[in-house]
């Protein structure tokens, strides 16, 4: 398979162009590190944003960032660090749970709308995204947005884009808010709650008015039941305050520790990229988004019928399961539960047969999917830009 690496977006859109012209169905990426995303491509050649890296734009003072796509996002988040800055949303990173290796980049953060725990708080990456440059599958270079969030021309596109996986365009350039990053993080543990008994203790404490900015719960990590994780950050006067507040609120829940430093930051790294289930081996793995207090119910129906491992994220709202990865059993069961329950479930990890014969995204109902179709013909009328990566045929 030929790869195009072009050099910049005037490249990019030459390449993209004749692909166009010739029918040439194309596979866009960065760096790959999450090639075994999605539908498996059946393509005729490759994109790659690698060689068009370097930040174009940083004002510290006005709290936005501009770079291009291939740019690293360990580089994006050492120059923001220098100034004492950070990407509010805490982005995933998927190499560890993929087996993958390389960089990855700020281009497939925007482009797969990836955020970690902090979303609760400061929103998801589609949310702190305000600027976009690409490509759009007739070759035209499509420039949406602008630097500040007043400026709201295009600011629909750049939603749109955000979370579109490729299908609509090859993004050159990215521009997004930043913030300050916090001076302290602590995190209350509380010890040996069930999943029910977790969800509400992070709902109480997502409830109150003391910014909790991470809310998770690990079942049976250490052998004494669960750990029930509420994150709070800010300046050390302020966390102080409010996590002794936050532990009356709580004080029906006992078994609390105070979690703080170099432990507390590789655990959260932990639930954000989900590699407490990377010793499941060559399970599956799927991404669950539902409503928190029908989590356990959810996760309880999954359990009863096949062998399951989990943990939530997001208050609850997001539940990371790992299932075995042979056949469609996972799969039928996965689906029945969000039925029943409410909610959507992906599918992040399982091997290349059983992605190419699955839905990895939840199905569209026939009216959202007449509207997926008619966007994608809008942005890529030839339908060569990442063609079947998240539903058959689109």
């Amino acid at each position: 398979m030929t790869t195009h690496i072009p050099r910049d977006e005037q490249d990019a859109s030459i390449i993209i162009r004749d692909a166009a012209d010739k029918g040439t169905l194309l596979n866009l990426s960065g760096n790959g590190t999450k090639a075994p995303m999605g539908r498996p491509n059946q393509t005729d050649a490759s994109i790659s944003s690698a060689a068009m890296s370097g930040i174009t734009l940083y004002e510290p003072a006005e709290l936005v960032i501009s770079a291009k796509s291939g740019t690293p996002v360990l580089e994006v988040m050492r120059v923001l660090a220098a100034k004492g800055q950070e990407l509010p949303f805490e982005p995933m990173d998927y190499r560890s749970i993929l087996g993958t290796r390389g960089d990855p980049t700020i281009g497939a953060v925007a482009a797969m709308n990836i955020s970690g725990p902090r979303r609760i708080m400061a929103g998801a990456a589609r949310d702190s995204l305000i600027g976009v440059r690409f490509v759009n599958g007739r070759g035209e270079v499509v420039k949406s947005g602008g630097r500040v969030m007043k400026n709201v021309t295009g600011l629909d596109l750049v939603k749109l884009m955000a979370g579109s996986w490729g299908t609509l365009g090859f993004l050159t350039e990215v521009t997004f808010k930043v913030l300050p990053k916090q001076e302290r993080m602590a995190t209350l543990v509380i010890r040996g709650l069930d999943d029910r008994q977790a969800i509400e203790a992070l709902s109480t404490a997502l409830g109150s008015p003391f910014d909790v900015t991470g809310a998770a719960h690990l079942p049976d990590r250490d052998r004494r039941g669960g750990s029930t994780l509420i994150r709070l950050e800010g300046f050390r006067v302020s966390v102080d305050y409010r996590m002794n507040e936050l532990k009356r609120l709580l004080k029906r829940f006992r078994f609390m520790d105070i979690l703080e430093g170099v432990g507390a930051e590789a655990l959260w790294q932990s639930v954000r990229d989900a590699s407490v289930l990377t010793d499941q081996g060559a399970r599956a793995v799927w991404r669950v988004s539902t409503a928190p207090t029908r989590g356990p119910d959810l996760v309880a129906h999954v359990a009863q019928s096949i062998d399951a491992q989990w943990f939530y994220d997001w208050g609850g709202g997001l539940v990371w399961i790992s299932t075995p990865a042979d056949g469609d059993a996972g799969a039928s069961i996965l689906r029945e539960a969000t039925k029943s329950y409410g909610g959507h479930a992906t599918l992040v990890r399982a091997p290349t047969e059983v992605r190419s014969t699955l839905d990895v995204f939840e199905p569209q109902s026939d009216a959202l999917m007449t509207l997926t179709r008619g966007i994608k013909a809008s942005f890529d009328p030839a339908g060569i830009l990442n063609p079947g990566r998240m539903y058959a045929g689109i």
